[in-house]
């Protein structure tokens, strides 16, 4: 039960210090994934933007005009970098499952709307995010899920044989989480538009890092705006866009299709409502945090960010390759690392799944996924420095658990408690 008598400031800012003894220590590069880390002035100009912004609410942007005008700034700088056209329009959310979320009910509602689809259904690869099938679930669609091809790109002919009447939409991933690969965009594009359906793709984690690939001189397939038949983008600017969480963009390509994912109501006692997005109510900081990270970097400081964390991208997956009983998954080529045992070693594949536990008991945290197992990392600006330390724990590691089996196989991408 709440305690009866209260404490003073320090005593609770003490207890909660205790609370977070056992957390991941992000901020010396040991985690690769869940935060990502622009460096000390990035933190400083979000730390005092959301003791600026600390209170505001988004939910009556007349009340707060300056956070009308911050979402319609980081929504058009995020289209400019995602090649949209003047039409392009969005929204802020509190992070990339409420995007998808967005985007999926947008699509349903377009189906309804034009083609008068009572049944909707949508086709996902199986490496599409879980959030698409949480959106199937709260928006009662059937979701047609499809295999992936041998170098874990979506399938398209797959989707295809799937595709009906009633598909309201069709997902493309870039790059998809489990290997961070590329889908063929394109190809997905117009399998949507052959039946009138919506395509969406999921940028959550590429779309702060793609666009400044490109801009490096990085081979990037086609897959924003450009490619025609795209109608909407989700981007996370809490994830290598290096903003705090939480807040995401959902671009759709014109008004038009932005509409769909709102909802107004207009028969209240407390006077006209309408919601943009799936909350109500929405903190202004992690908002103003995300414009005053966007503003500070600019393009030159993005450029810089990204290099960073792709060339120790590149780093990594050289130093898996290297190590006899592991290998990376798939042919990603930009920021997601995705390590499973080597069948082909000399000594046999190594037990990812023991082979992270040893790793965190030195301090270094992966996400665990199946199928296959393998560990899962996002990297980031903030793993740069201590990659060589990371790199020598991880050979201690395979050698320590060569022939050992975890007896958890569980995965924890994320967890109810």
């Amino acid at each position: 039960m709440l305690p009866v008598a209260g404490r003073g400031v320090d005593d609770v800012l003490a207890e909660l210090a205790l609370k977070r003894e056992r957390d991941v220590d992000w901020a010396s590069g040991r985690a690769f994934g869940m935060v990502y880390d622009g460096g000390p002035s990035v933190h400083e100009v979000a730390e005092r933007t959301a003791m600026a912004f600390l209170h505001e609410n988004a939910l009556n942007t007349k009340a707060f005009p300056s956070l009308g005008s911050i979402q319609s700034e980081v929504v058009r700088w995020t289209a400019g970098l995602l090649h949209g056209s003047a039409t392009t329009s969005g929204f802020l959310t509190s992070g990339g499952t409420e995007s998808i979320l967005c985007a999926v009910l947008a699509a349903r509602e377009r189906g309804r709307a034009e083609r008068g689809i009572t049944a909707p259904e949508m086709v996902v690869a199986e490496s599409a995010h879980a959030a698409f099938h949480k959106a199937a679930h709260l928006f009662g669609i059937t979701v047609r899920k499809t295999a992936v091809k041998p170098d874990w790109t979506a399938d398209v002919d797959a989707m295809a044989a799937v595709l009906n009447a009633n598909t309201v939409l069709v997902v493309g991933s870039a790059p998809q989480y489990p290997q961070g690969v590329v889908d063929p965009i394109p190809e997905i594009a117009a399998l949507a538009g052959s039946v009138g359906a919506n395509c969406h793709v999921d940028a959550c984690m590429g779309g702060f890092v793609l666009p400044f690939a490109e801009m490096l001189g990085r081979d990037v397939p086609p897959w924003d705006f450009r490619v025609e038949g795209v109608t909407s983008i989700s981007a996370d600017v809490h994830k290598l866009g290096y903003a705090p969480k939480g807040v995401s963009v959902i671009l759709h390509a014109s008004a038009e299709l932005r509409a769909y994912q709102t909802f107004v109501f207009d028969d209240w006692l407390g006077g006209f409502y309408a919601s943009p997005s799936i909350q109500g109510t929405r903190p202004g900081a992690p908002m103003a945090m995300a414009w005053a990270v966007m503003r500070h970097l600019g393009v030159e400081g993005y450029l810089a960010l990204t290099r960073t964390a792709l060339e120790t991208a590149d780093r990594l997956r050289a130093a898996i390759g290297s190590i006899d009983g592991i290998r990376v998954v798939g042919g990603g080529a930009f920021h997601l690392v995705a390590m499973a045992g080597d069948p082909d070693a000399n000594g046999g594949p190594i037990d990812v799944f023991a082979l992270g536990d040893a790793l965190q008991r030195r301090g270094w945290f992966h996400d665990r996924q199946t199928p296959p197992d393998s560990l899962h990392s996002t990297v980031s600006n903030g793993n740069a420095a201590v990659l060589d330390d990371y790199i020598e724990a991880l050979t201690e590691s395979v050698a320590e658990v060569r022939d050992t089996t975890a007896a958890d196989r569980s995965t924890n991408y994320a967890t109810l408690e």
